[in-house]
C-alpha cells in the first residue's frame, strides 16, 4: 500500500528542506537540521511514502528554528483569500460551460498547483492567473471522466479528499457543479486533522465557505494512510461510493489500498513525471495509476 521513497524521493525530500534551512537561518543551524533530518529518513519504515514524513519533519523544523506546528500558516491565508477573491468568476466560468462538472474538474485541478511545500520557491499566484485563463482547454482522460459520471450518476455518497490550503476553493467550485448535476448525491469533505504542511485543515474550510459536511483525516499527514485514518473519516472511506481524491499526496499514499479511487492533480515531482510519462505541471485525472 502507498507509493514507498526511492532514491527520488530522498534527494527531493533532502533537497527542498535544506534549500529551507538555508533560507531560515546560519549554515550551522542547517547542517544540523540536516543531520536530524537525514537521521529520521535512515530510521522509517521500508514502506514509508513521503508524506509519511511530514509531521516528523515540521517537528524538526520547530526544533531548529521554533516555527511552530504550522509554518506554511501565511502562505495557506493568502491561497485562501486567493480563492475568495475569485470564487464568483470561477463559478461563473464554470456554470456556463457546456459541461460545468467538466469545467469544474479542470479548474480543481490548476488549484493543486498551491502547493508551496512540494514547490517550494516556485509558487507564484499571478503564475495561476495565467493558467487558469486557458484552464478549460486542459485535456483530461474522457474515459475516465464518462466513467467517473456514470459511478456518480448510480451513487448515494462522495467522499472528496482535499489537498492544499486555497485549492480546496476550487474544489467547493467542482463540488456545487457536481451537486447541481446529481442533486440526490451526499458530499462530503476531508480535510486534515491538524497541521500538515500547506494542506486545508476544518478552519481552511470554514475560511472558503465549504457547504458541505466536513470531516478530517484523524492525523497530520500530508496524504490518506488509510491504516492512520481517524473513526469517522475511516467509516466514511469505507462507506462511499465514490472517492475523490486531490493532490499527490493523496495519491502516493492510497495508490495500492485495494479500493478504485479517483485522483486528480498536477504533476509536481520527478517521481510522477516518470510514473505518468508526462512532464512536470501536466493535469491527471485517473483512477489507474497502479
Amino acid at each position: 500500500m502507498s507509493v514507498p521513497i526511492d532514491t527520488v524521493c530522498l534527494e527531493c525530500l533532502l533537497g527542498r528542506h535544506l534549500q529551507a534551512a538555508r533560507e531560515l537561518g546560519t549554515e550551522e543551524q542547517a547542517t544540523a537540521f540536516a543531520k536530524d533530518l537525514m537521521a529520521l529518513l535512515a530510521a522509517a519504515p521500508a514502506e514509508a511514502s513521503s508524506p509519511w514524513f511530514g509531521p516528523g519533519i515540521a517537528a524538526l523544523f520547530d526544533r531548529h528554528y521554533h516555527l511552530g506546528p504550522d509554518r506554511f500558516a501565511k502562505e495557506k491565508a493568502d491561497s485562501n483569500a486567493y480563492v475568495l477573491a475569485r470564487l464568483p468568476r470561477l463559478r461563473a466560468l464554470v456554470e456556463a460551460a457546456e459541461d460545468p462538472v467538466l469545467a469544474g474538474l479542470k479548474l480543481s485541478i490548476l488549484g493543486n498547483y498551491l502547493d508551496f511545500s512540494a514547490l517550494y520557491g516556485e509558487v507564484r499566484f499571478e503564475k495561476l492567473d495565467e493558467m487558469l485563463r486557458s484552464a478549460l482547454e486542459m485535456e483530461l482522460d474522457g474515459a475516465c471522466y464518462a466513467q467517473f459520471l456514470t459511478e456518480l450518476a448510480g451513487a448515494k455518497e462522495l467522499l472528496y479528499l482535499t489537498d492544499n490550503a486555497g485549492e480546496i476553493g476550487f474544489d467547493r467550485v467542482l463540488a456545487e457543479a457536481i451537486q447541481a448535476r446529481f442533486p440526490g448525491l451526499a458530499i462530503t469533505f476531508c480535510v486534515r486533522g491538524g497541521p500538515a504542511q500547506n494542506d486545508a485543515t476544518r478552519a481552511d474550510a470554514a475560511q472558503v465557505g465549504i457547504p458541505f459536511p466536513v470531516i478530517d483525516s484523524g492525523s497530520n499527514i500530508a496524504g490518506i494512510l488509510p491504516e492512520a485514518l481517524g473513526p469517522e473519516a475511516a467509516d466514511a472511506f469505507r462507506r462511499a461510493d465514490v472517492v475523490l481524491a486531490k493532490g499527490q499526496g493523496n495519491a502516493e499514499t492510497l495508490l495500492g489500498c485495494g479500493r478504485r479511487v479517483y485522483y486528480a492533480f498536477l504533476v509536481k515531482c520527478p517521481r510522477f513525471v516518470r510514473r505518468c510519462g508526462v512532464p512536470k505541471f501536466t493535469p491527471v485525472f485517473s483512477d489507474c495509476l497502479d
